[in-house]
């Protein structure tokens, strides 16, 4: 876990899960740096939460789908001595069939959610292994744990993130670091993510969604724990469970009902 006094580097920092990280490790005296795209409302943030906190706050404005950006922001975890969590949340998702989907929002997805958070993750490692502490924290969803009609770009990064997480850890653990890695899967959560893609709220009933402050009190406790797959929710964790057991011919036709009721394809 972070400690007062040490530095957390939070993507996609300017709303919805990445500004629950913040305002809780805020709370708790962690330093931030905080990177988005969107520079008012990353600057109006870290402005709030060093004033509320009497902590160090750090805007870092950047698109993570640019080469150069990313590359700003890389150097930027290699710089920070006191580094001791970095949380790969950036993310955004699309709906429609793959073939007809937006050729560019596919590649722009796979940038962010694949190349940006393997390169920030290899970069936090260099720091933080030979400090032998630290933490990464991937934002993933449910989603990577099963195939969805609407989402194939979405639930293959997500799907990735899970096995890269889950791989270092292993790594990590035989080389005897006390360094963690967690993949944070939740299910529906109250951010601008689903107005982005113009998805219906109301056709998902209410008891199956969460708040992001949920979400990172969830992701925290489990990080304290040791936890590599952190599934907030007993009604997700229940399904993840499923998923492993149920066979695939059985999930297929499950998730080909829910494609129908939800209207995603």
């Amino acid at each position: 876990m972070p400690e007062a006094g040490g530095t957390a580097l939070i993507t996609g920092a300017s709303s919805g899960i990445g500004e629950a990280f913040a305002r809780a490790l805020a709370g708790r005296g962690v330093n931030l740096i905080l990177v988005a795209r969107r520079a008012h409302r990353l600057e109006k943030l870290a402005e709030e939460l060093a004033s509320a906190h009497h902590i160090q706050a750090e805007p870092l404005v950047a698109d993570l789908t640019s080469e150069r950006d990313l590359e700003t922001v890389r150097r930027r975890l290699l710089e920070t001595g006191n580094l001791e969590l970095l949380v790969n949340n950036a993310g955004f998702g699309s709906r429609g069939r793959f073939w007809e989907s937006d050729r560019e929002a596919v590649e722009r997805m796979h940038r962010l959610h694949v190349l940006a958070a393997v390169c920030l993750m290899r970069a936090a490692l260099e720091v933080m292994v030979p400090k032998a502490r630290g933490a990464i924290i991937n934002v993933s969803s449910v989603a990577g744990f099963s195939a969805t009609p609407g989402g194939a770009a979405y639930c293959a990064t997500k799907a990735w993130m899970n096995t890269i997480t889950e791989a270092v850890a292993l790594e990590l653990e035989a080389a005897g670091s006390p360094v963690r890695v967690q993949a944070l899967c939740p299910g529906f959560t109250y951010t601008e993510f689903h107005d982005i893609i113009g998805a219906d709220r109301s056709s998902i009933p209410r008891s199956w969604w969460m708040q992001a402050d949920q979400v990172v009190a969830a992701s925290l406790e489990g990080l304290a724990k040791g936890k590599v797959f952190v599934v907030p929710g007993l009604r997700y964790r229940l399904l993840v469970a499923l998923a492993g057991i149920v066979p695939h011919k059985l999930r297929q036709m499950a998730v080909r009902i829910y494609a129908r009721r939800t209207k995603r394809v």
